[in-house]
């Protein structure tokens, strides 16, 4: 057993020694994971602080100015331009000068007054959908407020029922508080699995791999050496998008770091255990390459990252099954922002250990058939 254990630490220590003295490979440890998380946090947000838009209004009345001071001092919406006529509409939203026009109708503050309904009209630009969908859904919320300070003002009755909208986990909304955390789990595993997919690959092309099969490594230790230096890449990769949360963008952590790396030890295990397998396959690290980004692209589209797993297909959503970023991400969202133990993540957990049971075990087969 000891004999075993020191095999497996020398296979470790020469394959962390052929990834280290490559400058470029270092710099891919540590480099991406900050600049992706900052790009990611800054970039890949749909909270909206700056929406250009224009107005024509046809009361021109205090009413219909009163609506207007509302969405130019909510500190999300500039107004470019007023409009003279219905046909500007369509400049200013062809040439994309504006996101969405607000135009008001005549006699809009005489219907108020008789307790009529009043129409304003929003158009949006469609062709960016989630920007026009929130925008809408920003001017909705300063419309009420502004019903709600009219019946006041006028002494008008008001609905019986009322709602309050609160967010547990994420009490203001922010993108980044939902896609960092994400992040963990998907910047692990592109690292890990391309850096396991082409461990072999490389032995290969190097000519050493023939030399590897003489020594004493039995199958099982091969795939345990070449499995631990990219469990240890996965877990630099993960540190580095974890401090970038923390220490920049400040997200408040409610759980526990110990049940956060616990659960990304089990995610780790299955994402090696599929490169292991493209390892075993490849035969140039070309082909290695190629494989891992094959699997690496559908994995991150299905994963939940920025679509929810609700909303897909059917089809997909049963596949969905069998990719281990899935769970790697809902287990980094829980213990982050819900301050989970591993007793809830268990339907997370299982999942992994499966996919890592099945991968590993069929690496390990693979292994040995080559080798004998």
């Amino acid at each position: 057993m000891f004999d075993t254990l020191l095999r497996i630490l020398a296979l470790t220590r020469k394959e962390l020694l052929a990834v280290l003295k490559d400058r470029r490979a270092r710099m891919s440890l540590f480099i991406p994971p900050i600049v992706q998380g900052l790009i990611f946090g800054y970039a890949a947000t749909y909270d909206l602080n700056h929406v250009a838009y224009a107005v024509l209004d046809q009361d021109r009345t205090a009413a219909s100015r009163e609506l207007l001071a509302g969405l130019d001092g909510s500190g999300v919406f500039e107004r470019v331009a007023n409009l003279h006529s219905a046909q500007d509409i369509r400049t200013y939203i062809n040439e994309r000068r504006a996101v969405l026009v607000v135009q008001i109708e005549q006699n809009f503050e005489r219907k108020l007054q008789l307790g009529q309904t009043a129409d304003v009209q929003v158009i949006s630009d469609g062709r960016n959908s989630n920007t026009a969908a929130t925008a809408s859904s920003y001017i909705t919320a300063v419309v009420g407020r502004f019903n709600d300070n009219w019946r006041t003002q006028h002494g008008m009755s008001g609905p019986v029922l009322t709602s309050t909208d609160r967010a547990w986990y994420n009490p203001n909304l922010e993108t980044r508080w939902n896609m960092i955390p994400g992040l963990i789990g998907t910047l692990a595993m592109i690292q890990t699995l391309m850096l396991t997919a082409m461990s072999v690959a490389r032995e290969r092309e190097q000519g050493t791999f023939d030399q590897l099969l003489v020594t004493p490594f039995r199958p099982f230790e091969i795939m345990a050496g070449k499995a631990m230096p990219s469990m240890l890449v996965g877990i630099t990769q993960a540190t580095g998008v974890f401090l970038v949360a923390q220490l920049w963008f400040r997200i408040p952590f409610a759980g526990s770091i110990v049940t956060l790396f616990s659960g990304l030890m089990f995610f780790l295990l299955a994402a090696i255990g599929i490169g292991l397998l493209l390892s075993a396959v490849a035969a140039t690290m070309q082909q290695a390459m190629l494989f891992a980004l094959l699997i690496i692209m559908p994995f991150s589209l299905l994963s939940g990252l920025t679509t929810p797993l609700n909303n897909m297909p059917s089809v997909l959503q049963y596949f969905t099954a069998i990719n281990p970023l899935r769970y790697a991400i809902d287990i980094a969202r829980r213990v982050y922002l819900e301050g989970a133990g591993l007793p809830l993540l268990s339907h997370d957990l299982l999942p992994l250990a499966v996919i890592a049971i099945i991968t590993l075990s069929g690496a390990s087969w693979m292994f040995g058939h080559r080798i004998t």
